[in-house]
């Protein structure tokens, strides 16, 4: 799976995933263990890009009254998610 996938992209596919999930008896055990290992997968994913988004968004500093300054920022490797 890669991992240029965007947020919007992922989070479709795991919805998909837990609605395959949902169907219960519809899925052997071997399909259910691979929905929610990719479900996991996307899950991790997801959150990374929106951890990412966050500190995109607190880097916009107020310097003056009404004057914005963007302040580059660099994603610190907060280990596993």
């Amino acid at each position: 799976m890669s991992e240029e996938m965007s947020f919007e992209e992922a989070l479709i596919k795991l919805e998909a995933a837990v609605a395959q999930l949902e169907q219960g008896d519809a899925l052997t055990l071997d399909e259910s263990l691979q929905a929610f290992e990719e479900g996991i997968h996307l899950t991790r994913l997801c959150r990374e890009k929106l951890d990412e988004a966050e500190l995109r968004v607190q880097q916009l500093v107020e310097v003056d009254e009404d004057v914005f300054e963007m302040v580059p920022f660099e994603a610190e490797d907060e280990g596993e998610i």
